[in-house]
């Protein structure tokens, strides 16, 4: 019985399906970006010891962005945002939810079961 070494035949390897499109970003130089200030008057937190703005801007981080206490008391913190509506609350000592007294508008928010406030930049 004879033995035969098996032949190899190369084959193209089979193109991969294209990527699913995405959507894109326009560039940076066509967004409009402003500077907005974020205040908590000493009335809403006089006790606080720290406050934080969390919202849709920076996916609800609960630490990305602290406001300072300013000589009058209030909490504030100056930001520079894409234009557009951005929702967003202040947390008060990590225990406590805060609407800004000033927004531009509120929104109901279903899966917080609550109001959240808007900030529209323009």
């Amino acid at each position: 019985m004879t033995r035969t070494k098996p032949t190899l035949t190369r084959r193209p390897a089979p193109k991969s399906p294209p990527a699913p499109s995405r959507k894109t970003r326009p560039p940076r130089e066509r967004m409009v970006r402003r500077r907005v200030t974020f205040r908590l008057p000493k009335e809403a937190a006089p006790e606080a010891g720290h406050v934080v703005v969390a919202g849709s801007f920076n996916d609800w981080s609960l630490d990305l962005h602290p406001l300072v206490r300013s000589a009058n008391g209030d909490f504030q913190l100056e930001l520079e945002l894409e234009s557009g509506e951005h929702e967003f609350r202040f947390l008060i000592d990590g225990v406590r939810w805060e609407n800004a007294w000033d927004a531009d508008k509120y929104v109901w928010n279903e899966h917080a079961q609550c109001e959240n406030s808007v900030i529209v930049v323009s």
